[in-house]
């Protein structure tokens, strides 16, 4: 099977991903493009409560903004406090943004960047809904944010920077926005062993947050290149039930797992 280059997966992750912005129903985990987890609960509500939010955050969210494509609770491990600048790479409808404002509270700021268009709209209008003033939505790249140097304390992401080509960039951009001490704070997908070629080049399986997964050990050397320290990977092997629904079938739960992943710009660079 044909390895695929930059462009054309960085092509088919916005293309899918507009898509589901436009779209009344949202997925089930980072994978679906309409709705596939049907229970008493709702596929949202449902994958969303085995990912590690609880009701009340579910329930908080205006419609639209939770979208369920995520793979865990970035706030669960954030630690946000009052007054902080947090940043959301690949923030989709703006379900952790809105979540985080309500952390860093009216002192606080919160910026979600997003390479679609339509998700970028669709954020905005759901912090219309909420009032939201201390929320900003900016339509981005990942590997090149719209964000000043050294002018955020917290990076959270949900599933998202496994679709990166270029993961290198995406945290040396990260390192170089988050201010000194500043920390991330990210749930991903990540590879338990070495991905056959023929998921590895499926580009379903790239843009559904599994084709471009990596192993945990070479995340971690890819963020010490970048700059980070105090550098903590931890897989969650509950989350396999939940990924086994993202393609059924396809046994990919026995290839990745979804994990916790922080990391701290140290706090005496310059």
């Amino acid at each position: 099977m044909e390895t695929k280059n930059s462009d054309e997966i960085r092509q088919a992750v916005r293309s899918r991903y507009g898509e589901i912005a436009k779209q009344k129903t949202s997925g089930c985990g980072c994978s679906a493009l309409s709705s596939c987890c049907g229970t008493s609960l709702g596929p949202i509500e449902k994958m969303s409560q085995a990912f590690g939010y609880t009701k009340e955050q579910v329930d908080s969210a205006p419609e639209g903004a939770n979208m369920g494509l995520g793979c865990g609770n970035p706030q669960a491990i954030a630690s946000l406090k009052s007054g902080e600048t947090v940043l959301d790479l690949g923030s989709g409808g703006g379900f952790d943004c809105f979540l985080a404002a309500e952390s860093v509270g009216e002192s606080g700021r919160v910026i979600g960047v997003d390479m679609t268009a339509d998700m970028v709209s669709k954020a905005r209008r759901n912090a219309e809904k909420l009032e939201a003033k201390n929320v900003e939505f900016r339509l981005g790249e990942i590997e090149h944010l719209p964000v000043a140097d050294a002018s955020v304390d917290v990076i959270i992401s949900n599933c998202v920077i496994n679709l990166s080509p270029e993961k290198i960039d995406v945290f040396r951009e990260a390192w170089r926005v988050l201010k000194p001490g500043g920390r991330l704070a990210i749930l991903d997908v990540v590879a338990l062993q070495t991905l056959p070629a023929e998921i590895k080049n499926d580009i379903s399986l790239i843009s559904g947050c599994v084709g471009g997964t990596e192993k945990i050990e070479d995340i971690e050397k890819t963020l010490r290149e970048a700059g980070f320290r105090d550098i903590n990977i931890h897989p969650k092997d509950e989350s396999r039930e939940s990924i086994r629904e993202w393609f059924p079938g396809r046994n990919l739960e026995d290839y990745v797992a979804s994990a916790t992943i922080e990391a701290q710009k140290p706090s005496n660079v310059i």
